[in-house]
């Protein structure tokens, strides 16, 4: 059941990641679209820059929750591997108390913001006139699901670390290392079919 959860919660974080990633590229091609009109046809669309604001916002909430699977947020790191693995494992343990702790406040403070925004019916104060719930909603939702899987990953934090497994709190919730990241380019390389002939022969 903890897995199938798990799994669940990485499919919604790698979809959010996607879905901002096409966000941002259709708002670089918005953008290059309004920089030619402006420069050869004197026209300009109204509210890129908003709409801009809102695309950035909304794609870094949910890279947030990406960043954390992929353990790629900053970490220093310096005198953290020079440790004994049984000091790491409570600094890591910590560390990932710490970000579900900071992530769930975002989200509160987040739907703080969206409340208020429904309370008083706000709009943006722009040639859109946007209602700013819109924009708000999906980006409390990206915080929220940073927040979620922040809170889950703590979780098993915890219970590995009361369960004596250190070495596995290591492994799972340590700065990722050069050799990780070797690795890894390892298997990608591995699981990429060859294209060329010439690097089948090899």
């Amino acid at each position: 059941m903890q897995r199938r959860i798990t799994a669940g919660i990485d499919r919604l974080v790698t979809t959010g990641a996607l879905i901002a990633g096409y966000a941002a590229l259709g708002l670089s091609a918005l953008i290059t679209f309004e920089v030619i009109a402006r420069k050869f046809f004197s026209f300009s669309l109204q509210g890129v820059d908003e709409i801009g604001g809102y695309v950035l916002a909304i794609g870094v909430a949910f890279s947030f929750a990406y960043a954390l699977l992929q353990r790629a947020h900053t970490r220093v790191d310096v005198l953290l591997e020079r440790l004994p693995a049984l000091l790491r494992a409570p600094l890591n343990l910590a560390a990932m108390l710490a970000l579900a702790a900071l992530a769930g406040f975002m989200a509160w403070r987040g739907l703080s913001t969206l409340g208020e925004t429904l309370e008083f019916g706000s709009r943006a104060s722009t040639p859109l006139q946007t209602p700013l719930w819109i924009p708000q909603a999906l980006w409390v939702a990206g915080l929220g699901l940073f927040a979620l899987l922040a809170l889950c990953l703590a979780g098993r934090a915890l219970w590995l670390t009361l369960a004596g497994r250190g070495e596995a709190v290591n492994a799972e919730f340590g700065p990722r290392t050069t050799e990780d990241e070797l690795d890894e380019a390892r298997q990608e390389y591995a699981a990429t079919p060859s294209r060329l002939p010439e690097e089948q022969s090899l």
